[in-house]
């Protein structure tokens, strides 16, 4: 059975209007007129137990809109959430044992104290045993490398090691579902990918669902085969990563290094010319004409080094949220 099951749900804010002036003032003030936003529009979806799932959108499409709704801290005006078997809003407290919210540019660890002194409150919230929060801890500090840093207080700590106590934090109860709002938000590349790494490990050791939304194609490309688009509220795709790229990257990117510079107009014939570098030419190439294109290069040209790629993912994605539909 699904653990997170979206169906037809829609999130609409009305929003105030006024009009410029002494008397748009007043008419504001007596008699306000409202406007609707609609962020979400009808979207369904579901999520298996155990999924590792990609959740990508421009700024304001709808992604944090719709985890506050699955996590219940808003309502949908419209349609039907179910997460572990509860209904979100309900925020019943079995229901609040079983998930997790992480947001990249929220804390909750107090700024002043030792991340261990706020992971000790989370442990009286949720009725965590010492000898289990003694436990946890430790097995939680050895995945994140956080070895000697949970006893500094959290001002002191670098971002990197922040984001990972904020892990700590929010997975000190075990949750079975994760939903994680840009959790590598600002860190370098070491701290992104120590992140990963340890997001990955922890899926496959207790088998925790995780919804991830980020702008770092990295981080998707690293855990997500799954991946849910959404653009101006509405669900554009829904399916796995490598087929987002079979269907709306119908072409290879062919890299040419050339043993002279060649004039542009001689090389159009070849394709597509995505750039070129002095003797390195970058080719867009439709993927049926793939092999007779490489091969008339081949036999026309004087190459140094050949090499065919797919285009990047965020290039793909990119393209699509321009088109606005699928």
């Amino acid at each position: 059975m699904s653990i997170i099951i979206a169906e037809n749900i829609s999130k609409t804010y009305p929003v105030a209007t006024k009009e410029p002036g002494i008397k748009g003032t007043i008419n504001h003030f007596f008699k306000r007129k409202y406007r609707k936003i609609h962020a979400v529009k009808d979207i369904s979806f579901k999520i298996e137990p155990g999924e590792m799932v990609g959740f990508l959108g421009p700024n304001g499409a709808g992604k944090t809109t719709t985890l506050k709704m699955l996590t219940g801290l808003i309502y949908p005006s419209h349609g039907r959430i179910r997460v572990a078997d509860f209904v979100p809003f309900n925020r019943q407290q079995e229901f609040l044992q079983k998930i997790t919210l992480v947001m990249g540019q929220k804390q909750q660890l107090i700024w002043d104290l030792p991340a261990l002194d706020s992971l000790k409150i989370n442990a009286a919230v949720y009725n965590i045993s010492e000898r289990e929060f003694q436990r946890r801890v430790g097995e939680l500090t050895e995945m994140l490398s956080l070895a000697g840093k949970l006893t500094q207080p959290v001002r002191k700590l670098s971002l990197g090691e922040r984001m990972k106590a904020e892990l700590l934090a929010a997975l000190l109860h075990r949750p079975q579902v994760l939903f994680l709002d840009e959790p590598t938000l600002g860190l370098d590349i070491n701290a992104q990918v120590g992140v990963r790494q340890f997001l990955k490990e922890y899926n496959k050791l207790y088998q925790a669902t995780i919804l991830l939304t980020s702008h770092y194609m990295a981080d998707i490309t690293a855990l997500c085969s799954r991946v849910l688009l959404i653009h101006q509220g509405l669900l554009m795709y829904d399916g796995r990563l490598n087929g987002l790229l079979e269907r709306f990257a119908p072409y290879r990117e062919v890299y040419v290094e050339l043993s002279e510079i060649i004039p542009q107009e001689t090389l159009i014939k070849y394709g597509e010319i995505n750039k070129i570098d002095g003797r390195t030419v970058r080719f867009l190439v439709k993927q049926e004409a793939l092999t007779q294109t490489v091969s008339l290069i081949l036999s026309e040209l004087e190459v140094i080094d050949l090499t065919v790629a797919e285009p990047p993912v965020e290039e793909v994605i990119g393209k699509v949220f321009q088109a606005g539909n699928v």
